[in-house]
Order: structure tokens, then C-alpha cells, then sequence
């Protein structure tokens, strides 16, 4: 029997548009014309101008031939250009690739030619590593310098700059919707540690649903002051690129890293909002109490990457920035579960909140899924807290697979669920919490030993800025903990303080055999190379 809903109530154009996060972009300069969208230095960009630019841009690319599907790539860093990036391609279809500006040349290069770059947009800052990416590659894009007036040196490698690229474009361009909302917007690279990185497929559908979920699962306001402590290469921003333009906020630009002009930003900008590793989130609690001078308003901040140490959560509610964890993968458009807080967690101590709010919590209300799933089994892990088992996704903001890699596109699904390669257990409340990555869990004598355990109670060392734990071979044990410690600028500990530190706090077979101290590796988005690591500690073994 066909249903009555079945007939003559069909889609059509009065009653569905396929989702873009472009429409973002147009309602903000439709509602908040002349609202601050943009600040880098000295510069302000209205929402009208940022909306205007963006069209010129996607005007400009169209006709150099770039049209639906094709790939447009970006090295820089987060300046204004890679705002208007994240919208000009996709009023045209094309792909946007946002490119990890610590790689070397090869990896750039194979990057560009495994994507088929046709464009490729390029900060002066950049130019060696470019040259010499564009040297080695098999089919050489349309390169566009962006001449950012903050950074001084560098060579101009391209056939025009950003500024006279936009002026062959019209601002009244009449950008289209995507045929179909499952159509490419972004390609992303992982940070593989071995082999070539796998090209991570984004589609519209999923980027304007994570774009909004942002604003809902951390309660953004409209006209928030985001600042971009967090690189907008990385998934894309975490999509904020296209919150911001939802929010009809401000995105304040920042082209590294820098604690005290990280504060001196919140403090002139008055910054609502940031985003950042652990590792940030640190560096902002040690600076010294004068930086901080001037921040008399309430911040809040997202940490994601390794579980934030039980400290630096606490560390943060001092001073008066509001915390909160997510989590998710390259392959999840960047956070996509959260721990999700009650407000009747305020009443618990210090220690009881920071260990509720150190989880990674629940799915993003716009992921259909995410739970603890005994990989083998594909079974769920009883919530006792102790059953690990491995966090999987499913829903609308995981990724549509991996370009050109049909085998780990089906393995990464397998059962029906993304497989994150996050080992956790399920607490009784239903909240997940990470253990370790499967292959940073060590195996001691049988025992297994949680790396990020270890890590959590040497963070809580007054002396310890970072802290990182992998194995170390061990004739005897097969493997044992191994510290790697950076300490704050101007303390010091020695290793048996540290050693006594942690006998104290835990079972004696977690305790690390060893501890090594200086800078740790990390990536352009501050999560320590734990690869490196390995690489060190398998090299002391060999020696000792």
C-alpha cells in the first residue's frame, strides 16, 4: 500500500536547498553588513566586505577555469585570506585543501599532485618549502602570492598577488548551491606518522552542520570575538571559519602562536572565544600574571587533542577562562563529541569537577553516534568505567572516506562505524573516557599501562610544563614506561624527585624506569610526536 505522504509531495526548489555553509557568509553580510567580521592588525573587513571579496575571489577562480570539483589549494597561515578561502571555492563547487604549513617539500608536493591541485595560494613566509614542493611536482597549478603586510621576508613564487587576483573577479558574482549537499567542500590531510598521509574527503552537509553544532554544543552567542589560537588549516578551523560567519562574529587573526600576544589580543579585543591543544591552554597558564593584565571579562576556551591534564583544566578556572573539552579526529570535521557539562557539577569539589570535565564525553548533538565498541566484536563495552574497548563514530559529520583509497576507506567503516584507534572505557553515565591510542598503550610484563595515567599524574608535578609517556623496550619486562619531560621555564627537578613523585601517586609497575628531560616534538597544532618519542626510547634502550 503506497503511503499518502508518498504522492505529489515531492522536493523541489520552494522546498529544499541542499546545505552550504555559504549561505552563512551571505546572510551575515545580508543582516550585519557592517559589522567587524575580520581583524589583523591594523586591518578591519566588514561582513559586506569579507562577502564581496569572497565572490570576487570565486569569480576570479572561474575564470581561470576552475569550476565543481576541482581541487584549490592554501599554504598559509591564519591570515584573512584563508577566511575568504573557506568561501570563494565553494560558491564554485571547487575543493578547498588547506595545507599543514610545518611540512616539508615533499610531503607538500605529493600533497598537490594527490589532490590535483589547480590553484595553489601561498604566503611569502613559505616560499622555500613552496619552491621547492613546486619543483617536484607533475602538474604545476596557478600559484597566487598572498603578500600579508605582518610578515616581512620571503620570495613571490606566483604569477599574480592575492590583491590583483581578486580585482580580475566581480563582487557581484552569482555564486550557485551545490547540486547535491554530499559533493566535496574540503580536503584535509592526516598528520600520518609513516607512509604518505591519507586525503581526508569533507562534504557540504557535514561542514554546515559542524559549523553549527559549534555554536550549539558550546553555546556560542551571536557576534561572539573568536581568536585563532587554532590554525585554520587544521580540519578546517574545526569549521569555525564557517561558525564565525554563522555567528555573524569577529574573527580576530593571528599568524602563530605567541602567549603574550595571545593575551595582549584578549585583552584589546576583548576575545569571547578561542580554541587550542593543551599545550596552548598551558603556555597561557604560565605566562607571567602581568600578560593577563587587562582581562577582566569572561573567556572561553575549547582544548582538544590529548585529554587536557587534570591541572591545567583546574589551572585555567583559576584565572578565570571557562574550559571545556572536545574531541574528534581529521576524520570527524575536527571536534565532534563533547563532555557535555551539568550545571549541578558545580556543587561537587575542585578534584570532582575537574575529572567530570576531563572526559571525552558524549556525541555532538548533530553526530548521529558515538560510543565504545569492542573492535573485534563490534559489541558495545559494559559502562563500568574499566572495559576498554575502542570510540567509534557514525553520523553526519564524519568524513565521506579517503581520496583515492577505496581499501582504507572500508577498513576505517568497517561494521558500520568509524574507527578512531582511541582506546576508552564508558563510564556509568554514559560519557566516554580515553585511555590511549591503541598504539600508545605499553604492555609491561602483561600488565597494560595507560600512557595518558601516567601523564595525568605527572602533570600534577608543580615543576612539569609538558609531560609525555611511551614504552621503552625492556629486556626483561618487554616494555616499560618511559617520561618525557619539558619543565616550566626557570624550575628544576631532578629525576629521582620525579620518580618519588610518582611512586607515590600509583601502582609501582606504572611507575616510568626512566625520565628524559627537555623539549618535547610537536606538531603545528601542538600535539606531542609521540612517534618521535618511540624513536628515542626504542635508541636509549639499544644503548643502556
Amino acid at each position: 500500500m503506497t503511503s499518502p505522504y508518498a504522492a505529489g509531495l515531492d522536493r523541489n526548489e520552494a522546498n529544499y536547498t541542499p546545505l552550504t555553509p555559504v549561505s552563512f557568509l551571505a546572510k551575515a553580510a545580508g543582516v550585519y553588513p557592517d559589522r567587524v567580521a575580520v581583524i589583523h592588525g591594523g586591518l578591519r573587513r566588514t561582513w559586506r566586505e569579507v562577502y564581496a571579496r569572497s565572490r570576487r575571489l570565486a569569480s576570479a577562480l572561474a575564470r581561470r577555469g576552475v569550476g565543481r570539483g576541482d581541487t584549490v589549494a592554501a599554504m598559509l597561515p591564519n591570515v584573512p585570506a584563508m577566511v575568504e578561502l573557506h568561501f570563494g571555492p565553494a560558491m564554485i563547487g571547487a575543493v578547498l585543501n588547506t595545507l599543514n604549513t610545518r611540512l616539508d617539500a615533499d610531503a607538500i608536493a605529493f600533497m598537490l599532485d594527490h589532490g590535483e591541485a589547480k590553484a595553489l595560494f601561498t604566503d611569502r613566509e613559505f616560499s622555500g618549502t613552496v619552491a621547492q614542493a613546486l619543483a617536484r611536482v607533475k602538474s604545476k597549478p596557478l600559484v597566487i602570492d598572498v603578500d600579508d603586510l605582518l610578515h616581512e621576508g620571503g620570495e613571490f613564487l606566483g604569477e599574480k598577488e592575492y590583491e590583483a587576483f581578486l580585482a580580475e573577479g566581480d563582487e557581484a558574482f552569482e555564486w550557485t548551491f551545490p547540486p547535491d549537499e554530499w559533493d566535496a567542500i574540503a580536503l584535509n590531510y592526516t598528520s600520518g606518522t609513516t607512509g604518505n598521509p591519507k586525503g581526508v574527503v569533507y562534504h557540504y552537509r557535514g561542514a554546515y552542520l559542524n559549523a553549527i553544532n559549534n555554536l550549539l554544543d558550546w553555546a556560542m552567542p551571536k557576534h561572539a570575538v573568536y581568536l585563532w589560537t587554532l590554525p585554520m588549516f587544521h580540519c578546517n578551523g574545526w569549521c569555525f571559519n564557517w561558525t564565525m560567519a554563522a555567528a555573524a562574529g569577529t574573527n580576530v587573526c593571528l599568524r602563530r602562536v605567541d602567549p603574550k600576544l595571545i593575551l595582549a589580543l584578549i585583552a584589546e579585543h576583548k576575545v569571547t572565544h578561542y580554541c587550542g591543544a593543551p599545550i596552548v591552554h598551558s603556555m597561557l597558564l604560565n605566562a607571567p600574571a602581568e600578560w593577563r593584565r587587562g582581562i577582566d571579562h569572561e573567556v572561553h576556551c575549547l582544548v582538544a587533542a590529548a585529554p587536557p591534564p587534570a591541572a591545567v583544566i583546574e589551572g585555567m578556572g583559576r584565572i578565570g577562562f571557562d574550559i571545556t573539552h572536545v574531541y574528534g579526529l581529521t576524520e570527524t570535521y575536527g571536534p565532534a563529541a563533547v563532555c557535555a557539562k551539568h550545571p549541578e557539577w558545580s556543587e561537587l569539589t575542585l578534584e570532582e569537577q575537574v575529572k567530570r570535565n576531563g572526559r571525552q564525553g558524549v556525541a555532538y548533538l548533530l553526530e548521529e553516534g558515538m560510543t565504545v565498541l569492542d573492535p573485534l566484536t563490534m559489541q558495545p563495552v559494559p559502562w563500568d568505567g574499566e572495559t576498554m574497548g575502542e570510540i567509534m563514530f557514525r553520523g553526519n559529520i564524519t568524513m565521506k572516506g579517503y581520496l583515492k583509497n577505496p581499501k582504507a576507506t572500508e577498513e576505517a567503516f568497517r561494521g558500520g562505524w568509524f574507527h578512531s584507534g582511541d582506546l576508552a572505557v564508558m563510564q556509568p553515565d554514559g560519557y566516554a573516557k580515553i585511555k590511549d591510542r591503541s598504539k600508545d598503550v605499553i604492555i609491561s610484563g602483561g600488565e597494560n599501562i595507560s600512557s595518558q595515567e601516567v601523564e595525568d599524574v605527572l602533570y600534577g608535578h608543580p615543576a612539569v610544563m609538558l609531560a609525555a609517556v611511551v614504552a621503552q623496550p625492556d629486556p626483561k619486562w618487554g616494555e616499560t614506561p618511559c617520561a618525557f619531560i619539558e619543565l616550566k621555564e626557570g624550575v628544576t627537578a631532578s629525576e629521582s624527585e620525579i620518580l618519588d613523585f610518582c611512586r607515590s601517586r600509583m601502582a609501582r609497575f606504572k611507575v616510568p624506569k626512566a625520565v628524559v628531560f627537555g623539549p618535547l616534538p610537536k606538531t603545528s597544532t601542538g600535539k606531542i610526536q609521540k612517534f618521535v618519542l618511540r624513536d628515542r626510547a626504542k635508541s636509549r634502550s639499544a644503548i643502556e
